[in-house]
């Protein structure tokens, strides 16, 4: 299918505009580009011109962006060039085509609805000619191309944009099988593009090779598929009619292992949360930018104007109406506002979720727009899910209640239906992910309570009824699981970006508790907002394995029954060992484990809450803590040998359980440090890394301590020396661990750690990382800096390791790092690096470190002091040419000038003033300030004559020389200054060499002299 023909626009230039558009700032420099490239190239052969911009290129990274950016815009603009400027482009740049792939990320993102028809043409032929070439980053272009493919739009353009990139993907098959990422991304996006192209015989024909494509990929590489989550199973269903699709529908559903060995059934999928990044990718960059404007920027009440306009631009044709599920499942899973917008007067989600469910045309799309809305309820895990992705089904009736009821009710009664008819197999689960979802708003003050809303007078008597038979716990006031007031609640999110893992907080600021109960249950621990009186009475709970019991086989399922039924953790123990040995014989159906997790997860979740480490630390409660049916799992695995079959089988359950219940990777860790069956085991826990979906001993690692931290912070610096011990390429290489630990510890947590370093137990900075690791804590909060640097100065590394880190030190913005430091130095005999450093701080009135810290060497070690001052005197009285060439080999020494050191020195001589310490006495440091005052400028010597004056009296009389060179000795300064010059020559030859071997100088006699007056050598 060709693109539409261009309708009379100008085709030399790259944009569509008006003569009222202003000129577009890119355009403007592209077309500069386009004109350096055109005067190289102007009446040369071929060859010429390439020779004229390769020499080009080679003056600079400005000439060779202008002639990349030249060629690439020809390449757009002059379809008949384009062969040519590819070819040159790929012969000239430098860069591996980084320049042009950014370039084309920005149109893309930014210009392409701007582009002309010609260019819009060209830039697909562009990324064709960068896939066949396999050019690095070319699949980051393919993908933000495929973004620009809106669904819901069948106009011709969009057509032809969505046939000519299938056809690179089909085209380039190979290469698409090298990127994971890709993959997903290219089904995920032709997956909802299918349920639009239908009707004429020019769609029937793409939507086949749409099909043909996706089912190559999902049959081939289904694993790299099952990284989009729940909602690959949502479009799934939406072309499950589909011959080819109804066939891949039987494999999923009852032949799983015929997609992936590790693929064990759609549960396991739905179990998945989707990534924002697909969700994303279905909207165009304009789509994103205008719902993003109106739920950062638009006031709630005010929003009409802008809702009407996406109407009439998006969602005025009956294709468009598919389009309402991907801008439903966008807002709840990507847009998610901070406190600020929460509190203010900003369009809250609900309101535009409310807006499309009102205006949807027509029941199919309603059906669809309703399911995209509460998809996320349906498996919802408060380990794993975000309540940020449920809050706006509950809020949308919640709020609609009063003006219109009749939406309320919709959403009710589909909720209350959906749990029976998604999928009968699986309704338990279904009603379990329903009522935790349900449970999890409450919980988090969402809304206050239910009751209000499944017993509404305004809802029918059959609904009501079936609300009650479904959720008989919320329709009471107030619901059991949670007992707070009745008041209005405000909705707070805390966002933890390292672990890609959004978790909202919503609290109620009437309902709060009191300080002596919150004490009573946090135990004096930071638990980050969580209200663990809530979570305590949830407990009590009996554990409900009902939705996966019954898919266990007879043997099994008694075992887990039997196991639930235990009365006292002994009875318990021995159960879980006799599941372990029915896991361990050879005719066990793997299919069962994720069901079997499930079941451990509900049963012991009683041990994955309150504190795991015993009061008081002996080898008996040790041992005690340890004596639960989920260590079970963990000694069997202590017992086997690697290469043992049972071995890797339960290691795919502890994976299992990992995925439903996280906490279980630092218990494994406290297991294999405090049991003394697992003594020389930790590396087991790098087995266990390796086996769960994270696959990464650093990412797993990191996560379980972080678990850790904000659950038992005793339990925290009780693993500690273990991880840092058995783990240190882990540890050590960063400041990640370290900042979660001294952000929690306090000051008698640090005195234990400092105790563990001294002993030898624990190291926690090593030399090649330590300076880099300050650095980044300098980012931290006060108590966090103070305790790292205490846990520093325990080890034993040399302070010269870290001394450069007083280059990055503000004396407003560092105080924490700078006072740990100057106690630090002043312990230290001063080296030429630490003085050379200390005195490249900049010189500022309020800033006294470099002046304290001098003081204090000169009472304690004075002659050392005036050795190092001399020496770096000495070494910075250079010319520029020398300054030029210190600052190409040493960044550090271009640091430390000359005009530093002698303020740093006039501010030292007038601390000392009224002081009987004569530190400017001192010969080495009188003969450095002759030697710099004979050479320095006037402008210096004007500045710093209180300085230089010191030095006007100086003679040397350590010796009585013979009468002839006494002469030369005793005299008046204005006749010193009379031979200033060839002394001054004499001792630039000395500073030369300062660095370097001495060199032999002409004028031996002179080398010799130590008893002048005038300037002394280095020999001094």
């Amino acid at each position: 299918m060709e693109p539409p023909p261009p309708k009379g626009k100008s085709q030399g230039r790259l944009l569509v505009s008006t003569s009222l558009d202003a000129k577009d700032e890119l355009e403007e420099r592209l077309e500069r580009c386009v004109t350096v490239v055109t005067s190289l190239m102007n009446g040369l052969s071929e060859r010429e011109a390439n020779d004229a911009l390769n020499a080009h290129v080679c003056k600079g990274a400005q000439q060779h962006e202008e002639v990349c950016l030249g060629l690439f815009t020809l390449l757009l603009t002059e379809s008949a060039q384009s062969q040519r400027c590819y070819r040159d482009l790929t012969l000239i740049n430098r860069d591996g085509m980084n320049i042009v792939l950014m370039k084309i990320n920005q149109i893309l993102m930014e210009k392409f609805l701007r582009l002309q028809d010609t260019c819009r043409s060209q830039m697909v032929w562009l990324v064709r000619e960068l896939v066949k070439s396999t050019v690095i980053g070319a699949d980051g272009v393919c993908m933000t191309l495929m973004k620009q493919i809106a669904g819901g739009d069948v106009s011709l353009k969009n057509i032809w944009l969505a046939e000519n990139v299938l056809d690179i993907l089909v085209d380039q098959r190979e290469w698409v099988l090298k990127s994971g990422m890709l993959i997903a991304m290219s089904v995920y996006t032709y997956l909802r593009l299918i349920v639009d192209h239908h009707g004429t015989p020019a769609l029937l024909s793409l939507r086949q090779k749409e099909v043909d494509f996706c089912i190559g990929l999902l049959r081939e590489r289904f694993m790299d598929c099952f990284i989009i989550g729940r909602d690959l199973v949502r479009l799934l269903q939406n072309v499950a009619r589909i011959p080819e699709f109804e066939l891949l529908w039987k494999d999923l559903l009852h032949n799983p292992q015929a997609l992936s060995p590790q693929f064990t059934g759609v549960l396991q999928l739905l179990s998945s949360r989707t990534s924002r990044k697909f969700l994303a990718c279905r909207l165009t960059p304009d789509m994103e930018t205008k719902l993003l404007f109106m739920t950062s920027r638009v006031r709630f009440g005010q929003q009409k104007r802008y809702q009407d306009w996406f109407q009439r631009q998006y969602l005025s044709t009956p294709d468009s109406q598919s389009l309402r599920c991907d801008l439903i499942r966008y807002i709840c899973g990507v847009v998610h506002p901070s406190n600020e917008v929460l509190s203010s007067d900003i369009l809250p989600r609900w309101a535009i979720i409310g807006w499309l469910l009102t205006t949807c045309t027509s029941n199919v799309a309603a059906s669809n727009a309703k399911l995209a809305l509460f998809y996320d309820w349906l498996f919802f895990n408060p380990d794993k899910d975000s309540i940020m992705n449920i809050e706006p089904a509950i809020l949308v009736m919640h709020h609609s209640m009063k003006p219109h009821p009749a939406i309320t009710a919709t959403l009710l009664d589909f909720m209350c239906r959906i749990i029976p008819n998604f999928y009968p197999p699986l309704e338990g689960h279904v009603r379990h992910g329903v009522f935790n979802s349900l449970t999890h708003i409450v919980e988090k003050r969402v809304l206050a309570h239910l009751a209000p809303l499944f017993d509404n007078p305004k809802l029918d008597k059959e609904l009501r009824a079936m609300l009650r038979e479904r959720f008989p716990e919320f329709c009471s006031s107030p619901s059991p699981p949670v007992e707070v007031k009745l008041e209005e609640s405000v909705s707070l999110e805390m966002d933890n970006h390292a672990s890609d893992k959004e978790d909202g907080c919503y609290d109620n600021t009437e309902a709060a508790f009191s300080d002596d109960e919150e004490e009573l249950n946090s135990k004096g621990k930071k638990r980050e907002f969580r209200f663990h009186p809530i979570k305590e009475a949830i407990v009590e709970e009996p554990a409900d394995i009902t939705p996966y019991v019954d898919q266990l086989d007879e043997t099994l399922k008694e075992k887990v029954l039997q196991l639930q039924k235990g009365s006292d953790t002994e009875t318990q123990c021995e159960v879980m060992q006799e599941i372990v040995e029915l896991i361990l014989e050879e005719d066990f159906d793997s299919e069962q484990m994720s069901t079997l997790a499930s079941c451990l997860a509900e049963l012991f979740k009683g041990h994955f809450r309150g504190d795991v480490l015993p009061e008081e630390i002996t080898d008996e409660s040790l041992e005690e803590s340890v004596a639960r049916p989920v260590c079970l799992i963990f000694r069997n695995l202590c017992q086997m040998q690697e290469d043992n079959s049972g071995f890797s089988i339960l290691l795919d359950l502890l994976a299992e359980l990992y995925q439903k219940q996280p906490k279980i990777g630092y218990h494994l860790l406290y297991y294999l440090k405090a049991s003394k069956a697992a003594s020389g085991k930790m590396s087991l826990y790098e087995s266990f890394a390796q086996a769960t979906a994270l696959g990464d001993l650093h990412t797993c690692l990191m996560m379980d301590m972080k678990a850790c931290q904000e659950d038992d912070v005793r339990l925290l610096c009780y693993l500690t020396p273990s991880i840092y011990s058995e783990f240190p390429d882990e540890t050590l290489r960063s400041g990640e661990l370290l900042n979660m630990i001294v952000a929690v510890i306090d000051s008698t947590q640090l005195q234990e750690l400092m105790c563990h370093v001294m002993m030898g137990n624990l190291v926690m900075f090593r030399k090649d990382s330590v300076l880099n690791i300050l650095i980044q804590s300098l980012d931290w909060e006060t108590f966090e800096q103070y305790s790292t640097w205490q846990l520093f100065l325990a080890h034993n590394i040399p302070l010269e390791t870290i001394i450069p880190i007083l280059q990055h030190l503000k004396y407003k913005e560092h105080p924490e790092a700078l006072s740990c430091l100057l106690l630090q130095l002043r312990r230290e005999k001063p080296s030429e690096e630490m003085v050379k450093m200390v005195l490249s701080r900049p010189c500022h009135t309020e800033d006294q470190f470099t002046t304290s810290i001098l003081r204090h060497w000169t009472a304690k070690h004075e002659d050392l002091l005036s050795e190092h001052i001399k020496a770096l005197l000495i070494k910075n009285n250079s010319l520029p040419r020398k300054r030029q060439s210190l600052r190409s080999s040493s960044s550090k020494l271009a640091q430390l000038t000359l005009e530093q050191i002698l303020e740093h020195l006039d501010n030292l001589r007038l601390s000392l003033i009224n002081t009987k310490q004569n530190f400017f006495n001192q010969t080495p440091i009188l003969q450095a300030l002759q030697h710099v005052q004979a050479s320095c400028d006037e402008a210096h010597k004007m500045r710093f004559s209180d300085l230089f004056s010191l030095a006007e009296e100086y003679e040397d009389s350590s010796s009585k020389p013979p009468k002839s060179r006494r002469k030369a000795t005793v005299c008046s300064p204005r006749s010193r200054k009379g031979v200033a010059q060839p002394t001054s020559n004499e001792e630039e030859s000395a500073s030369s060499s300062a660095s370097e071997e001495e060199d032999t100088k002409p004028k031996a006699p002179k080398r010799k002299r130590k008893g002048s007056s005038a300037v002394g050598s280095d020999s001094d």
